[in-house]
Protein backbone atom coordinates (compact mmCIF):
# COMPACT_ATOMS: atom_id res chain seq x y z
CA UNK A 1 0.00 0.00 0.00
CA UNK A 2 1.59 3.35 -0.95
CA UNK A 3 2.40 6.16 1.65
CA UNK A 4 2.60 9.26 0.94
CA UNK A 5 4.95 10.16 2.96
CA UNK A 6 8.54 8.24 3.76
CA UNK A 7 8.32 6.08 6.92
CA UNK A 8 11.58 7.48 8.33
CA UNK A 9 9.85 10.81 9.04
CA UNK A 10 6.55 9.65 10.21
CA UNK A 11 8.43 7.10 12.93
CA UNK A 12 9.47 8.43 16.27
CA UNK A 13 13.15 8.23 17.12
CA UNK A 14 13.70 4.72 19.33
CA UNK A 15 14.77 6.63 22.40
CA UNK A 16 11.70 8.17 23.05
CA UNK A 17 9.84 5.46 22.69
CA UNK A 18 12.16 3.66 25.26
CA UNK A 19 11.21 6.34 27.51
CA UNK A 20 7.53 5.34 27.56
CA UNK A 21 9.01 1.13 27.93
CA UNK A 22 11.05 2.11 30.41
CA UNK A 23 8.97 3.98 32.41
CA UNK A 24 6.46 1.44 31.76
CA UNK A 25 8.53 -1.66 32.97
CA UNK A 26 9.09 0.64 36.29
CA UNK A 27 5.78 0.75 37.37
CA UNK A 28 4.33 -2.63 36.36
CA UNK A 29 7.48 -3.51 38.64
CA UNK A 30 6.62 -1.70 41.38
CA UNK A 31 2.75 -2.23 41.40
CA UNK A 32 3.75 -6.25 41.01
CA UNK A 33 5.46 -6.12 44.30
CA UNK A 34 2.34 -5.25 45.91
CA UNK A 35 -0.12 -7.55 43.05
CA UNK A 36 0.80 -10.62 41.64
CA UNK A 37 0.26 -12.44 38.66
CA UNK A 38 -1.64 -9.37 37.11
CA UNK A 39 0.91 -8.26 34.38
CA UNK A 40 -1.63 -7.61 31.97
CA UNK A 41 -4.23 -5.80 33.82
CA UNK A 42 -1.15 -3.53 35.18
CA UNK A 43 -0.44 -2.72 31.43
CA UNK A 44 -3.77 -2.30 30.42
CA UNK A 45 -4.13 0.12 33.35
CA UNK A 46 -0.94 2.08 31.86
CA UNK A 47 -2.69 2.12 28.88
CA UNK A 48 -5.35 3.58 29.71
CA UNK A 49 -3.53 5.91 31.96
CA UNK A 50 -1.33 6.91 28.11
CA UNK A 51 -4.53 7.51 26.62
CA UNK A 52 -6.19 9.82 29.00
CA UNK A 53 -9.03 6.71 29.72
CA UNK A 54 -10.88 5.20 32.02
CA UNK A 55 -11.25 1.88 33.29
CA UNK A 56 -13.80 -0.64 34.18
CA UNK A 57 -13.21 -3.29 35.77
CA UNK A 58 -15.97 -6.04 36.37
CA UNK A 59 -14.61 -9.12 38.67
CA UNK A 60 -16.14 -10.75 42.01
CA UNK A 61 -14.80 -9.32 45.44
CA UNK A 62 -11.84 -9.71 47.08
CA UNK A 63 -9.52 -10.25 43.59
CA UNK A 64 -7.32 -7.33 44.55
CA UNK A 65 -9.45 -4.17 42.77
CA UNK A 66 -8.97 -1.90 45.43
CA UNK A 67 -5.24 -2.74 45.75
CA UNK A 68 -4.61 -2.70 42.67
CA UNK A 69 -5.43 0.76 42.21
CA UNK A 70 -4.08 2.03 45.51
CA UNK A 71 -0.64 0.49 44.25
CA UNK A 72 -0.94 1.95 41.04
CA UNK A 73 -1.79 5.47 42.82
CA UNK A 74 1.29 5.51 44.92
CA UNK A 75 3.88 4.23 42.25
CA UNK A 76 3.01 7.59 40.26
CA UNK A 77 2.65 9.65 43.27
CA UNK A 78 -1.03 10.47 41.95
CA UNK A 79 -3.64 11.80 44.46
CA UNK A 80 -5.90 9.29 45.20
CA UNK A 81 -9.92 8.81 46.10
CA UNK A 82 -12.32 5.77 46.53
CA UNK A 83 -15.90 6.54 46.57
CA UNK A 84 -18.23 3.70 47.68
CA UNK A 85 -21.40 4.04 45.73
CA UNK A 86 -25.01 3.19 47.37
CA UNK A 87 -28.35 3.75 46.19
CA UNK A 88 -28.16 7.08 48.62
CA UNK A 89 -24.99 8.63 47.49
CA UNK A 90 -25.99 11.75 45.74
CA UNK A 91 -24.39 14.17 42.71
CA UNK A 92 -23.13 16.48 44.95
CA UNK A 93 -21.39 13.46 47.28
CA UNK A 94 -19.26 12.65 43.57
CA UNK A 95 -18.41 16.37 42.07
CA UNK A 96 -18.87 18.57 45.44
CA UNK A 97 -21.50 21.18 46.69
CA UNK A 98 -20.95 24.78 47.74
CA UNK A 99 -22.25 25.68 51.20
CA UNK A 100 -22.55 29.19 53.06
CA UNK A 101 -19.50 30.05 55.18
CA UNK A 102 -21.15 31.77 58.13
CA UNK A 103 -17.38 32.63 59.66
CA UNK A 104 -16.97 34.51 56.40
CA UNK A 105 -20.12 35.13 55.19
CA UNK A 106 -19.13 33.86 51.79
CA UNK A 107 -20.36 31.18 49.68
CA UNK A 108 -17.73 28.86 49.45
CA UNK A 109 -16.99 25.79 47.21
CA UNK A 110 -15.93 22.03 49.01
CA UNK A 111 -14.79 19.93 45.82
CA UNK A 112 -15.73 16.14 46.55
CA UNK A 113 -13.48 13.40 45.82
CA UNK A 114 -13.78 13.50 41.95
CA UNK A 115 -11.17 16.05 42.15
CA UNK A 116 -7.98 13.21 42.82
CA UNK A 117 -6.03 12.28 40.02
CA UNK A 118 -7.12 8.66 40.36
CA UNK A 119 -10.44 7.97 41.87
CA UNK A 120 -11.77 4.50 42.48
CA UNK A 121 -15.52 4.42 41.72
CA UNK A 122 -16.42 1.47 43.93
CA UNK A 123 -19.44 -0.96 42.95
CA UNK A 124 -20.32 1.63 40.60
CA UNK A 125 -23.55 -0.07 39.38
CA UNK A 126 -25.01 0.41 42.82
CA UNK A 127 -26.15 4.03 42.81
CA UNK A 128 -29.07 5.64 40.77
CA UNK A 129 -29.01 6.59 37.29
CA UNK A 130 -29.05 10.43 38.47
CA UNK A 131 -25.70 9.62 40.74
CA UNK A 132 -24.02 7.73 37.98
CA UNK A 133 -24.32 10.44 35.22
CA UNK A 134 -22.51 12.85 37.37
CA UNK A 135 -19.72 11.30 36.34
CA UNK A 136 -19.85 11.29 32.66
CA UNK A 137 -19.37 15.21 32.74
CA UNK A 138 -16.17 14.56 34.50
CA UNK A 139 -14.93 11.84 32.22
CA UNK A 140 -16.05 13.39 29.42
CA UNK A 141 -14.73 16.77 29.88
CA UNK A 142 -12.77 16.47 32.63
CA UNK A 143 -15.00 18.95 34.11
CA UNK A 144 -17.64 19.55 36.58
CA UNK A 145 -20.36 21.91 36.62
CA UNK A 146 -21.60 22.93 40.02
CA UNK A 147 -23.79 26.06 40.95
CA UNK A 148 -23.26 27.09 37.42
CA UNK A 149 -19.46 27.54 38.03
CA UNK A 150 -17.61 24.89 35.92
CA UNK A 151 -14.25 23.76 37.53
CA UNK A 152 -11.43 21.80 36.04
CA UNK A 153 -10.39 18.29 37.43
CA UNK A 154 -6.92 17.61 38.24
CA UNK A 155 -4.61 16.33 35.67
CA UNK A 156 -3.51 13.53 34.79
CA UNK A 157 -7.42 12.26 35.44
CA UNK A 158 -8.57 8.52 35.41
CA UNK A 159 -11.35 7.04 36.89
CA UNK A 160 -11.48 3.11 37.78
CA UNK A 161 -14.56 1.91 38.20
CA UNK A 162 -15.61 -1.30 39.80
CA UNK A 163 -18.75 -4.14 39.07
CA UNK A 164 -19.12 -7.18 40.56
CA UNK A 165 -20.96 -9.15 37.77
CA UNK A 166 -22.51 -12.08 40.16
CA UNK A 167 -24.82 -10.05 42.49
CA UNK A 168 -27.59 -8.12 40.41
CA UNK A 169 -29.56 -7.48 43.04
CA UNK A 170 -30.43 -3.68 43.91
CA UNK A 171 -28.07 -2.60 41.13
CA UNK A 172 -28.72 -0.41 38.35
CA UNK A 173 -27.34 -1.49 34.74
CA UNK A 174 -24.76 1.14 33.38
CA UNK A 175 -26.22 2.62 30.31
CA UNK A 176 -24.50 2.32 26.78
CA UNK A 177 -23.46 6.19 26.83
CA UNK A 178 -21.96 6.03 30.16
CA UNK A 179 -20.00 2.11 29.23
CA UNK A 180 -18.60 3.82 25.73
CA UNK A 181 -16.50 6.82 28.25
CA UNK A 182 -14.68 3.18 29.49
CA UNK A 183 -11.38 2.92 27.50
CA UNK A 184 -11.19 -0.87 28.29
CA UNK A 185 -13.13 -3.33 30.61
CA UNK A 186 -10.48 -5.04 32.80
CA UNK A 187 -10.90 -8.88 34.61
CA UNK A 188 -8.58 -9.83 37.20
CA UNK A 189 -10.10 -13.70 38.10
CA UNK A 190 -8.54 -15.88 40.47
CA UNK A 191 -4.99 -16.31 40.86
CA UNK A 192 -3.50 -19.26 40.16
CA UNK A 193 -2.65 -22.19 42.42
CA UNK A 194 1.41 -20.61 42.94
CA UNK A 195 0.20 -17.06 42.74
CA UNK A 196 -2.36 -17.58 45.54
CA UNK A 197 0.32 -19.70 47.71
CA UNK A 198 3.02 -16.11 46.73
CA UNK A 199 -0.15 -13.96 48.11
CA UNK A 200 -0.21 -15.91 51.57
CA UNK A 201 3.44 -15.66 52.12
CA UNK A 202 3.84 -11.96 50.99
CA UNK A 203 1.33 -10.60 53.34
CA UNK A 204 1.82 -13.25 56.21
CA UNK A 205 4.11 -10.89 57.96
CA UNK A 206 4.24 -7.41 55.68
CA UNK A 207 2.09 -4.81 54.31
CA UNK A 208 3.66 -4.21 51.13
CA UNK A 209 1.36 -1.57 50.06
CA UNK A 210 3.00 0.44 52.69
CA UNK A 211 6.46 -0.65 51.10
CA UNK A 212 6.60 1.08 48.14
CA UNK A 213 6.85 4.42 46.91
CA UNK A 214 6.48 6.63 43.83
CA UNK A 215 8.91 5.41 40.98
CA UNK A 216 8.01 8.06 37.67
CA UNK A 217 6.55 11.40 38.78
CA UNK A 218 2.90 12.50 38.22
CA UNK A 219 3.81 15.51 36.20
CA UNK A 220 5.69 13.01 33.31
CA UNK A 221 2.60 11.29 32.29
CA UNK A 222 1.35 13.86 30.16
CA UNK A 223 4.16 13.43 27.99
CA UNK A 224 4.18 9.70 28.09
CA UNK A 225 1.06 10.28 26.37
CA UNK A 226 1.75 12.45 24.33
CA UNK A 227 4.87 10.58 22.62
CA UNK A 228 2.35 7.92 22.48
CA UNK A 229 0.17 9.56 19.90
CA UNK A 230 3.02 10.36 17.75
CA UNK A 231 3.62 6.25 17.54
CA UNK A 232 3.37 5.60 13.86
CA UNK A 233 -0.03 3.53 12.38
CA UNK A 234 1.17 2.36 8.87
CA UNK A 235 -2.34 3.15 6.22
CA UNK A 236 -2.32 -0.96 6.11
CA UNK A 237 -3.20 -1.56 10.11
CA UNK A 238 -4.93 1.80 9.81
CA UNK A 239 -7.10 -0.05 7.47
CA UNK A 240 -7.31 -3.30 9.59
CA UNK A 241 -8.48 -1.49 12.55
CA UNK A 242 -11.70 0.18 10.68
CA UNK A 243 -12.77 -3.68 9.28
CA UNK A 244 -12.76 -5.01 12.36
CA UNK A 245 -15.17 -1.83 13.66
CA UNK A 246 -17.26 -2.37 10.35
CA UNK A 247 -17.63 -5.91 10.93
CA UNK A 248 -19.15 -5.58 14.31
CA UNK A 249 -21.84 -2.93 13.23
CA UNK A 250 -22.39 -5.65 10.07
CA UNK A 251 -22.40 -8.99 12.29
CA UNK A 252 -26.09 -10.62 12.95
CA UNK A 253 -25.48 -11.25 16.10
CA UNK A 254 -24.80 -8.34 17.49
CA UNK A 255 -27.73 -5.47 18.00
CA UNK A 256 -25.52 -2.91 18.38
CA UNK A 257 -21.63 -2.55 16.96
CA UNK A 258 -18.42 -0.62 17.66
CA UNK A 259 -18.71 3.48 17.33
CA UNK A 260 -16.42 5.76 16.08
CA UNK A 261 -15.02 6.54 19.38
CA UNK A 262 -14.55 2.99 19.96
CA UNK A 263 -12.36 3.07 16.60
CA UNK A 264 -10.41 6.56 18.05
CA UNK A 265 -10.05 3.78 21.42
CA UNK A 266 -8.40 0.81 19.92
CA UNK A 267 -6.00 3.22 17.88
CA UNK A 268 -5.04 5.25 20.81
CA UNK A 269 -4.93 2.44 22.90
CA UNK A 270 -2.92 0.22 20.33
CA UNK A 271 -0.71 3.16 20.06
CA UNK A 272 0.48 3.64 23.68
CA UNK A 273 0.28 -0.38 23.52
CA UNK A 274 3.10 -0.37 20.88
CA UNK A 275 5.17 2.18 22.99
CA UNK A 276 5.17 0.01 26.25
CA UNK A 277 6.80 -2.92 24.84
CA UNK A 278 9.26 -0.28 23.40
CA UNK A 279 8.19 -0.37 19.42
CA UNK A 280 7.97 3.11 17.38
CA UNK A 281 5.02 1.74 15.42
CA UNK A 282 2.33 -0.31 15.38
CA UNK A 283 1.66 -3.70 14.96
CA UNK A 284 -1.41 -5.98 13.98
CA UNK A 285 -0.74 -7.97 17.28
CA UNK A 286 -1.54 -4.75 19.24
CA UNK A 287 -5.31 -4.45 17.60
CA UNK A 288 -5.45 -8.19 18.09
CA UNK A 289 -4.62 -7.70 22.27
CA UNK A 290 -6.42 -5.15 22.59
CA UNK A 291 -9.62 -5.69 20.96
CA UNK A 292 -11.50 -7.50 23.44
CA UNK A 293 -10.45 -5.03 26.60
CA UNK A 294 -11.33 -1.97 24.27
CA UNK A 295 -14.59 -3.90 22.49
CA UNK A 296 -16.09 -5.76 24.67
CA UNK A 297 -18.18 -3.77 26.93
CA UNK A 298 -19.20 -1.73 23.27
CA UNK A 299 -21.00 -4.03 21.90
CA UNK A 300 -24.84 -5.15 22.56
CA UNK A 301 -25.61 -9.26 21.39
CA UNK A 302 -29.02 -9.31 19.85
CA UNK A 303 -32.14 -11.80 21.33
CA UNK A 304 -31.16 -13.92 18.32
CA UNK A 305 -27.65 -13.71 19.65
CA UNK A 306 -28.20 -14.40 22.77
CA UNK A 307 -30.52 -17.57 22.30
CA UNK A 308 -27.04 -19.36 20.05
CA UNK A 309 -25.65 -18.81 23.04
CA UNK A 310 -23.05 -16.17 21.57
CA UNK A 311 -21.35 -13.40 23.64
CA UNK A 312 -19.56 -10.23 23.05
CA UNK A 313 -16.11 -12.02 23.50
CA UNK A 314 -17.06 -14.34 21.69
CA UNK A 315 -18.25 -12.43 18.32
CA UNK A 316 -14.94 -10.55 19.12
CA UNK A 317 -12.68 -13.62 18.53
CA UNK A 318 -14.79 -14.89 15.08
CA UNK A 319 -14.27 -11.33 14.00
CA UNK A 320 -10.47 -11.41 14.69
CA UNK A 321 -10.88 -15.41 13.22
CA UNK A 322 -12.13 -13.85 10.03
CA UNK A 323 -10.69 -10.44 9.14
CA UNK A 324 -7.42 -10.72 7.19
CA UNK A 325 -4.79 -8.91 8.78
CA UNK A 326 -1.91 -7.32 6.78
CA UNK A 327 1.51 -8.57 7.31
CA UNK A 328 4.06 -6.32 8.71
CA UNK A 329 7.72 -5.86 8.20
CA UNK A 330 9.65 -4.70 11.25
CA UNK A 331 8.94 -0.94 10.15
CA UNK A 332 5.35 -1.44 10.29
CA UNK A 333 5.17 -1.14 6.56
CA UNK A 334 2.97 -4.05 4.41
CA UNK A 335 5.14 -6.30 2.46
Amino acid sequence: MAMGTSVGQNLLQRPTVERVAEAAARVRTNVARVIVGKDEAITLLLVALFCEGHVLIEDVPGVGKTMLARALAKSLDLTFQRIQFTPDLLPSDVTGLGFFNQKTQEFQFRPGPIFANLVLADEINRATPRTQSALLEAMQERQVTVDGETRRLSSPFLVLATENPIEQEGTFPLPEAQLDRFLVRIRLGYPEREEERLIVRRFRTARPLEEIGPVLPASEISEMGAICRQVFLSEAVEEYVIDLMRATRDHPSLALGASPRATLALVHASQALAAINGRHYVLPDDVKVLAAPVLEHRLIVATRGQLAGHSSSGVIAEILATVPAPVEDVNGVRD
